[in-house]
């Protein structure tokens, strides 16, 4: 049997597959029911946070990693990340369709999955040690 070494990007990854596909799924219906420039305002927002998110991911990556950090990685993953990045969101801003709240509700869904992804997580007790494949449920330390 083949065991997996995690990472502990695993909840990134899921993360960005899901706001993926809730942005995928409303584009359609917000195209419908709020009309074509506030839904594309809400697909912008999600994919320009998707992209910050991905460019942190990297960040981190590159910096904190078990070989140490790699400051050339680090330096050009910085430089396209904050200039390009945040040179789009302004733009993005300045777009006379596209008013501000749905660029901030497009770019809030990324953050509002990563919370309800932990949340779930904490509450179905997913993240617990075990024993065995068991529980550590009514196990106490002396």
């Amino acid at each position: 049997m083949k065991t997996k070494i995690s990472t502990g990007f695993e909840l990134i990854d899921r993360t960005l597959r899901t706001t993926a596909i809730v942005l995928s799924v409303f584009f359609p219906f917000g195209v419908y029911y709020l009309g074509l420039y506030p839904a594309l305002a809400v697909l912008s927002g999600g994919v320009w946070g998707m992209l910050n998110f991905i460019f942190i991911t990297f960040l981190v990556k590159v910096t904190i990693g078990p070989e140490g950090a790699n400051l050339a990685r680090a330096s050009i993953i910085a430089l396209i990340k904050f200039p390009l990045l945040y040179l789009t969101g302004y733009f993005l801003l300045k777009v006379p369709h596209f008013e501000p709240l749905y660029l901030l509700a497009g770019f809030s869904g990324l953050l509002l999955i990563v919370i309800l992804k932990v949340l779930g997580r904490a509450l179905l007790g997913m993240d617990k040690p075990t024993i065995s494949g068991k529980s550590n449920e009514g196990i106490s330390a002396v």
